[in-house]
C-alpha cells in the first residue's frame, strides 16, 4: 500500500519548492486529473511545479523513502492516461523546466529541459537554418512527454521517429540519483542501450530532466502532392508501390472525403478538392526544386497508374498551408461533432487498407461510427469511435467491444496496439493480451531493476 500524504509530507515539500509551485488536494484543478483520453478522473494528492534537476531528485528521494506514488506530467496531450496519477500521491510538472540550454552546431545537437514545447524547438532550430525531423500532430506537446511515448508524427516515413534524434539524457531514477546516459557521439555500442529504454518508457522507468536532440541542416524546400483516388482501397494499395520505388516522401498520409468536409467545416476555409472519395497526400523535401520534382515525378506516374484521378502539385507555402492546416484539423473537427476515444494501431504497410475495411465493416457490428485517417507510409492508423448520442454505459461497452475487434486484427495482421501514443493506463490490457507471458515477465523485470518500490508512474504499460 502507498502512504497517503499528510501534512509533514506537504512541509517537507514546501521546504524544497517554492510554496506558490505547491497545490494541494482540492486546489487541484480537473485538468489534471486526465489527459486528453475520455475517461475517470483520478486526482494527485499534491502537485508541484518543479523548477530544477535537484527538486526532481530530492522529491524522488523523499518519495522513494516513504513509498509515496509519483506522476510526471508534461502538457498533459496524450491520449493513452499515461501522465494521470492513479494513485494520488504526487504530481511532478514539469512545465517549467523550458529552457532551452545549448545549440551546438558543430555536432549537431540541442540540448533541452522536458518542458520545452515542440512548436518551440521548431521555430528555434529553424532560425538557424537546422531541423528537428519528428513532427506528431500535437505541436503544443512538451518535448519529455515526446520522448516518454517515443512520438513519431507525419515526417517518419522519411525520417523516423523521436527514438532516433535522442542522443543522450539526464535522468532521474525511482531512488532519487541522477544518471547520464548517451551523449553527443553518433556512435555507442558501450553496453546495454538504457537511453533507449528509456525512451517509449512513459515515464514509468526514471524522470527525464535533460535531452540531447540530434538535428539535421534544414531542407530549403518543400511540396506536397495532394492526389484523389475512387475510393479509399486504392489509394492505399498504393502505398507500398510508392515506397517500393524509392523516391521516399516526407510524408505519406491517407484521407476520406468526410474527414476532409469535417475539416472545412471546423476551419472555414475550403480545402483544394474535396470531390473525391479517398485521397493521398505526399510531402516531398529537399533542397532545390529540381531535386524534390526528380522524387516525386515518378511518384506522380505510378499513382496515375495505379488509379488516381489527378495529381495535384502544391508548390507554394500559401497551398501547402491550407492541405496541411486541414489534415492537422481533422481530429479537432471529430472532437467537434462528438464524443470519441482513439485506436492507435501500426500495422506493416501492405496490410493498412485491409484493416481500414475492417473497421469499416464491425460498424454495424458493435453499433458505432467509426472514422479514421493516419500515416499510410508507416502504417500507423488513427480509427475514432464516435459515441454521437449514446448513453455513457452503452457507449462504454459498444467501444471496449470495437476495441476488442480491432485490436484483435491488429495482432492477426502482425501489428501493434499503438504507433506513437503509448499504452498508459487505457490500452494495457489489450497490451498484454497481445504479447506472451516471457515478454511480459521480461518488462517486469526491467521496471523492478529500475523502481524497485514501483513508486514512478505505477499501474501504466502492463
Amino acid at each position: 500500500m502507498y502512504k497517503k500524504l499528510d501534512k509533514n509530507d506537504i512541509e517537507f515539500l514546501k521546504s524544497i519548492c517554492n510554496e506558490e509551485d505547491i497545490i494541494v488536494g482540492d486546489e487541484i484543478s480537473e485538468d489534471f486529473a486526465h489527459d486528453e483520453l475520455a475517461g475517470e478522473l483520478k486526482y494527485p494528492e499534491v502537485m508541484i511545479y518543479v523548477k530544477s534537476t535537484e527538486q526532481v531528485s530530492k522529491i524522488m528521494k523523499y518519495a522513494h523513502e516513504n513509498n509515496i506514488p509519483v506522476t510526471p506530467r508534461g502538457q498533459g496531450t496524450g491520449l493513452s492516461g499515461a501522465s494521470v496519477a492513479l494513485y494520488g500521491g504526487i504530481m511532478m510538472n514539469m512545465c517549467k523546466m523550458d529552457k532551452i540550454l545549448e545549440l551546438d552546431e558543430e555536432n549537431l545537437t540541442l540540448t533541452v529541459e522536458p518542458g520545452v514545447l515542440l512548436m518551440t524547438i521548431g521555430q528555434f532550430v529553424e532560425e538557424h537554418d537546422l531541423f528537428y525531423p519528428p513532427d506528431p500532430g500535437e505541436k503544443s506537446a512538451a518535448i519529455g512527454g515526446n520522448i516518454n511515448t517515443n512520438a513519431g508524427g507525419m515526417r517518419a516515413v522519411k525520417y523516423g521517429v523521436t527514438r532516433d534524434y535522442v542522443r543522450g539524457l539526464e535522468i532521474v531514477l525511482p531512488n532519487g540519483e541522477i544518471i547520464n546516459v548517451g551523449g553527443k557521439v553518433v556512435k555507442n555500442s558501450s553496453g546495454y542501450a538504457i537511453k533507449d529504454l528509456i525512451v517509449g518508457s512513459e515515464g514509468t522507468l526514471g524522470i527525464v530532466t535533460k535531452a540531447i536532440l540530434k538535428l539535421l541542416p534544414l531542407p530549403k524546400k518543400a511540396i506536397s502532392l495532394l492526389i484523389p483516388f475512387p475510393n479509399l482501397e486504392s489509394a492505399i494499395d498504393t502505398v507500398p508501390k510508392i515506397i517500393k520505388s524509392k523516391s521516399i516522401p516526407t510524408a505519406v498520409e491517407f484521407m476520406e472525403r468526410e474527414a476532409i468536409v469535417g475539416a472545412e467545416e471546423f476551419l472555414g476555409k475550403k480545402f483544394p478538392d474535396n470531390s473525391s472519395n479517398a485521397y493521398l497526400l505526399l510531402k516531398f523535401d529537399g533542397n532545390s526544386t529540381e531535386e524534390i520534382e526528380k522524387e516525386y515525378e515518378n511518384v506522380a506516374k505510378l499513382c496515375l497508374e495505379c488509379g488516381a484521378y489527378d495529381v495535384l502539385i502544391s508548390d507554394t507555402e500559401e497551398r501547402n498551408e491550407s492541405i496541411w492546416s486541414a489534415r492537422g484539423a481533422f481530429l479537432e473537427a471529430f472532437k467537434a461533432n462528438s464524443v470519441i476515444d482513439e485506436c492507435d494501431v501500426v500495422v506493416p504497410r501492405d496490410k493498412v487498407a485491409e484493416f481500414i475495411r475492417y473497421t469499416h465493416d464491425i460498424q454495424k457490428e458493435v453499433g458505432l461510427k467509426i472514422k479514421s485517417f493516419g500515416h499510410a507510409g508507416d502504417g500507423n492508423l488513427h480509427v475514432y469511435p464516435h459515441k454521437d448520442n449514446l448513453p455513457e454505459e452503452e457507449w462504454r461497452k459498444r467501444l471496449n467491444h470495437a476495441f476488442e475487434l480491432m485490436f484483435s486484427k491488429a495482432r492477426e495482421l502482425n501489428g501493434e496496439v499503438s504507433g506513437e501514443h503509448g499504452i498508459g493506463y487505457a490500452k494495457s490490457p489489450y497490451f498484454c493480451e497481445s504479447k506472451d507471458e516471457n515478454y511480459v515477465n521480461i518488462l517486469k523485470g526491467i521496471k523492478t531493476a529500475f523502481d524497485s518500490k514501483n513508486i514512478l508512474n505505477p499501474g501504466k504499460i502492463y
